[in-house]
Formats: C-alpha cells, structure tokens, sequence
C-alpha cells in the first residue's frame, strides 16, 4: 500500500484571494496546448498565425469550462444542483465532466471555424492532439483534490484516501491511472500519428477512438459515483455509456476520412 499523498487543494492564499491547485492544472494545460500548437502548425506547414491560436485557445478555454461545468451537472448530478443552484460556479471544488468540456470544446471550434473561415475539421484535427494534455492535467487536479478514487482493491500500489466516503480499505489510484491513458498515452500516439498530415476527419476520429477505449477501460477501476453507481447490465457506469458513442463516431470519421481523402490546406 501507498500512502497518499494530502497535498493542500489551496496553492496560494493571499488574504481574500485564493488559488487552487485544480484551477493552476487547468491554466497549465491552456498554456501547453497554446505552445504545442505553435510548434504542430509549423511542423505542418499550416496557415495559421500566433493570434489565431491564441484566439482558438481562448474559445476553447471557454468551452471547456462551461461545457465542463453543465455537462458535470447534466449527467451526473442533477439533484445536487437543484438542491443547490450556485454549486455550478465552485468549479475549484471539482465537479467538471469530460464529455461535458468536449461537446464546449466541438461547440467552440465550429464556432471559431466559421469566423474565421475555416473547415471544421481543419480546426478539431488541430486541436485533437493537443487536448490530450489538458485532459492529463486536469486529472492531476483530481488526484489533489482527492476526487474521483478508485475501486477498492489488494495491488501493492492500492492508496488509502483519507476522505471519510474513501472509507478505511485502499482503492486503485485511478486518478493517475487516467492521467497516464488519458494525458500521456493519448497525446503520445497522436501526436505522432498527427506528425506527417492526415485526411482531414482523421485525427478527430483517432481522438474520439483512442478516448473512448481508454476511458471505457479504466472505468473499470474507478468508483462509480454513489448516487449514480452502474447506470446499465448491472456493471456499466455513466462514463462508459457516453465513451460508447465516441467509439463509435470516432470509427466513422476514420472511414470517411480516408476514403474521401480531403487534406487540410497549407500555405
């Protein structure tokens, strides 16, 4: 057994202000997602300036944190927002979904494609590998605040949370279990797979395929929320419900886009 690592969720505490470690997670990945996309359109030879990705990256942040938030509050606790409407803006305290954050995400990007005149999936297949990175931060903000712990189990690496709903008995650190699939192996094989350009369509669904399996799986080991706890055939959580859909879509956009063989514009 592991002990777990009670780091304080507050960073920073100056008087009245306070920064937490979940919210410095998410800056992070913004900022890495703005640098790798400077480094990935000029790999690609692509047209795209410096104030066209930090403007992407600021209608993503936007979709990333309302989506988050909504979807949060839309699929898994409804209850706990009707009991307690102003618990939709304590988004330090955790609470953001990842199939909420990619429909704000895909909502931004449509929206920023037509602004700017672009296909839209010229933008999501730029933003596809890059996502990665935040999705492992954003993980990392899980583990700190001691959220989303895994199943109860025996593995030498098991951690014991001290968080009274943890209970005594150690449970799967399936926080970093996620950051290791989720961040580091998704960004790893598409980013190399997004190295030498691709039909368009084609890194979208290779990031809709790769997220789906890789959540699908490691829902395995996490605890399925208390209230929800397994949503279909007796062992389903919601997460593998909404990753069913991705796998799926994701299969179809590969297809697609190899058969159409359209290519991204370049300068």
């Amino acid at each position: 057994m592991i002990a777990y690592p009670n780091i304080d969720p507050v960073a920073i505490s100056l008087g009245p202000v306070t920064v937490h470690w979940y919210g410095l997670t998410y800056l992070f990945g913004f900022a890495a997602a703005w640098w790798l996309l400077n480094v990935h359109t000029r790999r690609l030879n692509a047209n795209w300036s410096k104030d066209d990705i930090a403007d992407l990256i600021f209608y993503a942040a936007i979709g990333v944190i309302l989506g988050g938030r909504i979807g949060s509050v839309l699929f898994y606790n409804m209850e706990a927002f009707l009991a307690d409407p102003l618990m939709i803006l304590r988004i330090w305290q955790g609470g953001m979904s990842f199939h909420g954050g990619f429909i704000g995400v895909a909502i931004a990007v449509i929206i920023f494609a037509r602004r700017t005149g672009r296909r839209i999936f010229e933008v999501g297949d730029l933003v596809a590998p890059v996502t990665a990175v935040g999705l492992g931060a954003g993980r990392i903000g899980n583990f700190i605040n001691g959220e989303l712990w895994g199943r109860v189990t025996n593995v030498p690496w098991g951690m014991v949370f001290p968080f009274e709903a943890a209970g005594p008995l150690p449970r799967h650190p399936s926080q970093l279990y996620q950051f290791a699939l989720e961040g580091v192996v998704l960004f790893t094989i598409l980013w190399i797979y997004s190295r030498k350009p691709r039909p368009m369509m084609a890194v979208s669904g290779m990031f809709l395929l790769l997220y789906g399996m890789l959540r699908f799986f490691v829902e395995f080991f996490r605890q399925p929320d208390e209230h929800l706890l397994f949503v279909a055939f007796g062992w389903m959580t919601r997460g593998q419900q909404l990753c069913i859909p991705m796998v799926i879509i994701g299969i179809v956009l590969i297809w697609l886009a190899y058969r159409r063989g359209e290519m991204a514009p370049t300068k």
